[in-house]
């Protein structure tokens, strides 16, 4: 992952993006051992605060757990619950900003899912 820090995502938000999607493409497993704080900095070049705060809204969502000692570790329902993070709340809003444009567009219902549809298809078709 490159960090953008041209974005006006903050990099805390960037790193634990990046560390949901690693365990959801099982770079990571569930009760694995994640990177600390301070191996996040090295990568990234940044902060080891900034790495901690991204790390710190993972644990705060379950989907990291400490170990006294040894670490955060990745929670067996981590994918679940990135899932249904995701589902609830990135969905959400692109379906909220979909809707939007298509009543400007004065795109009705039917079409816009027939539209939805065949993007369906053409996606699963790559």
């Amino acid at each position: 992952m490159i960090l953008n820090t041209e974005s006006i995502k903050p990099i805390y938000i960037q790193i634990s993006e990046w560390l949901e999607n690693q365990i959801l493409n099982d770079s990571i497993a569930a009760d694995e051992k994640m990177y600390s704080q301070y191996q996040l900095a090295e990568m990234y070049n940044i902060n080891p605060a900034t790495a901690a705060k991204g790390i710190t809204i993972l644990l705060n969502e379950n989907i990291l757990y400490k170990k006294r000692g040894l670490g955060m570790f990745v929670s067996k329902d981590a994918k679940e619950l990135i899932f249904k993070k995701r589902k609830n709340e990135t969905l959400k809003t692109l379906a909220i900003e979909l809707l939007t444009e298509a009543n400007r567009l004065n795109v009705g219902e039917d079409e816009l899912f027939e539209l939805l549809k065949s993007l369906n298809i053409e996606s699963r078709e790559d």
